[in-house]
């Protein structure tokens, strides 16, 4: 299902809140020709087809799980150039935390997202892609967008789960990640996130 389709398909079902209240979408204005390439100007890879179709069909929308989607994150107060150089936060949840696309110069998809708060401040994997994501967001019962972060936000805070040290990073029998940990220095702690499943990330607070 193509994601506009995945939208259009939301608007014709009946989406509920955490709070089993029935909710509506209200589409944001498409974007015109010359605004899609502005916006695909400014990513350091090229903006896929189907996002590019998205965002001729809605620029994003309100009213659904997440306060506000954006597509493009112009309306996010969002920036963490460090952990996200070139994040799109493309929705919020009204409390100063968001969902966010990193993409890097190699990416073919927009994805993946990740949910980034700042209390606790973690770092979430969220789905690989936007597609998943918005499926995510409208979907009614077992919502993984809602339970990311409600499930796991203070366990991953605390704990840190899978954090490797510099030296078991360095002993690896693992070829990417010895490759990886050569690039740093004792004083690195690592996260593998190759095969993040829902809910695991990191602390980037220390």
């Amino acid at each position: 299902m193509s994601l506009v389709d995945i939208v259009k398909n939301a608007q014709t079902t009946t989406l509920l809140n955490e709070d089993g209240e029935e909710i509506t979408l209200e589409l944001l204005p498409p974007l015109s020709a010359d605004e899609v390439e502005e916006f695909a100007d400014t990513l350091p890879c090229p903006l896929p087809e189907d996002v590019r179709e998205l965002l001729s069909y809605c620029g994003g929308f309100e009213g659904g799980v997440a306060e506000r989607v954006d597509f493009t994150g112009a309306e996010m107060m969002f920036e963490h150039e460090i952990l996200f150089p070139h994040g799109v936060p493309i929705a919020s949840d009204g409390f100063g935390n968001f969902w966010v696309v990193d993409l890097t110069e190699h990416s073919t998809t927009f994805g993946p997202v990740y949910f980034a708060c700042h209390d606790a401040p973690v770092i979430l994997y969220q789905s690989d892609t936007l597609a998943e994501f918005l499926s995510e967001l409208f979907r009614t019962h077992d919502n993984l967008v809602l339970e990311v972060p409600e499930d796991r936000l203070f366990d991953v805070w605390r704990t840190n789960p899978g954090m490797l040290t510099f030296d078991e990073c360095a002993q690896s029998p693992d070829d990417a990640l010895r490759e990886f940990a050569a690039e740093l220095d004792a004083s690195w702690q690592v996260i593998d996130l190759r095969q993040a499943k829902p809910g695991f990330g990191f602390s980037w607070g220390p």
